[in-house]
């Protein structure tokens, strides 16, 4: 069953991946799609092997920058106060912006999956709203009524942080 999920998703996973990530992390990353497949137990249980493919490469997305996130955080330059120039931001005034930043989070995981997933892929990885519905296997519409609840939800915590 593996196989045929290769033969059919492979030139789709690196298309996929071609647009989201570097050249030459594109094969690792198609790699670690199969490599998770290959862990379950019964890929014919798998009720929509399109959507569930996609849903596992935006994870293995997720999780190759969530690594380069760690590794990058020593490569990082103290601030000098001679030599970088701050935005006039206030201490108070970025305490608020981190503050809303993490509501903004809470409600983001609060949502039901679905609503939080069609908003993750329209706003985060920039794909078109018919995309977003192909990959999630929901009609166009649904999708755009989930962005618009999403962004709505959203709208009404952000707008709890200003001053």
């Amino acid at each position: 069953m593996l196989q045929s999920f290769v033969a059919n998703y492979q030139s789709l996973l690196t298309h996929y991946f071609a647009r989201r990530a570097r050249p030459e992390d594109v094969p690792d990353l198609v790699q670690d799609v199969f490599m998770r497949l290959a862990k379950l137990e019964n890929l014919n249980a798998i009720e929509k092997p399109e959507q569930y493919l996609f849903t596992t490469a935006s994870a293995a997305l997720k999780d190759r920058a969530r690594r380069a996130a760690v590794r990058a955080a020593g490569a990082h330059d103290s601030f000098d106060e001679n030599t970088h120039f701050g935005a006039g931001l206030s201490p108070e005034r970025v305490l608020q912006g981190r503050d809303a930043i993490r509501r903004l989070e809470i409600e983001l995981r609060a949502m039901p999956e679905l609503i939080r997933d069609v908003f993750v892929l329209r706003v985060f990885e920039g794909q078109k709203m018919a995309d977003v519905a192909r990959t999630l296997g929901i009609s166009l519409r649904t999708a755009e009524k989930y962005y618009a609840r999403a962004m709505a939800r959203l709208s009404l915590v952000a707008g709890m942080a200003r001053p």
